[in-house]
């Protein structure tokens, strides 16, 4: 059982932080050693958006170097089912034990749009994939030999409509081996909770998103360009009318994660381009437990 599963046995707090754009990856491994210990498990990117990356699985072996445990994300959109299963052998000579499983954005959407989708798998095809591998079966049927179990996961979001294909993706995804699932972010408790009621029952943790907002500019970024459901207009007025606004939105968030304690598996925090503001959120987190 990987040290991340252990900790959904009670409230778990999980980060994000990519890969860099580049080969140089001590500044984000910086960041990443001032979480170890204060988080349960540090979300990696593939190609997040269909920005090129450093290759997620690179950074994740990197982060368990120092101590982090890694969750693996693997996106379907760029490589076929040989090239899946080899990397997810290669993550299990590394160690890496937690991996969750997408689809993919389009590459259209990223900084490389003429590259060509291959989408062999979808993301349910590959929890079954991963699953089936780490059992020793290959999806040729074949054996293989001197396999490690994964942690498997997804994610989910709870603003897409209509809902119930989203919901019933869900369930076909738990079905496939999914045993957690990360949110989009949310802004306001009563959405959590309405969110929190209809995956009620189900047989799996679900992770809270939470993204502290920097400020005006980004508010408007993720509204525009991120999310399917608009920033609430009363989280808006507080983090624009701060003097300052990142520490606002910095504070704003610790207050949602402590809130979600008592209602949720745990978060996920998503700082969406501004890393550097991990260490002090989790020192807001802790200060308001």
């Amino acid at each position: 059982m990987s040290k991340f599963q252990e900790s959904l046995s009670r409230f778990c707090i999980t980060a994000e932080i990519p890969p860099p754009k580049g080969a140089d990856a001590s500044s984000y491994l910086r960041i990443a050693e001032k979480t170890v210990g204060r988080v349960d498990g540090v979300n990696v990117t593939d190609n997040q958006r269909g920005m090129m990356r450093m290759s997620s699985l690179v950074f994740c072996k990197l982060l368990k170097d120092i101590g982090c445990e890694p969750i693996w994300q693997v996106a379907c959109r760029d490589r076929n089912r040989l090239a899946l299963q080899s990397d997810m052998l290669g993550a299990m000579a590394f160690g890496i034990e937690n991996l969750c499983a997408m689809t993919g954005d389009f590459p259209t959407m990223g900084d490389n749009p003429d590259a060509r989708p291959v989408y062999d798998l979808d993301s349910m095809q590959l929890l079954k994939a991963a699953n089936d591998l780490a059992r020793g079966v290959a999806m040729n049927g074949k054996p293989v030999k001197n396999v490690r179990p994964f942690f498997t996961g997804a994610v989910i979001n709870p603003f897409y409509e209509p809902f119930e294909l989203e919901l019933l993706k869900t369930k076909k995804k738990i079905a496939a081996g999914a045993r957690f699932f990360q949110t989009q972010p949310f802004f306001d408790i009563p959405s959590v909770e309405k969110f929190l009621g209809t995956v009620k029952g189900l047989d799996a943790a679900f992770l809270i998103g939470v993204t502290p907002l920097k400020g005006e500019k980004m508010i408007t970024f993720l509204n525009e360009k991120v999310l399917t459901t608009p920033i609430p207009a009363e989280v808006t007025a507080r983090i624009t009318g701060a003097a300052d606004q990142t520490r606002e939105g910095l504070l704003a968030a610790a207050e949602f994660v402590n809130a979600m304690r008592n209602r949720a598996h745990g978060v996920h925090l998503m700082p969406i381009g501004q890393e550097e503001n991990l260490p002090p959120l989790l020192d807001m987190i802790e200060a308001g437990k």
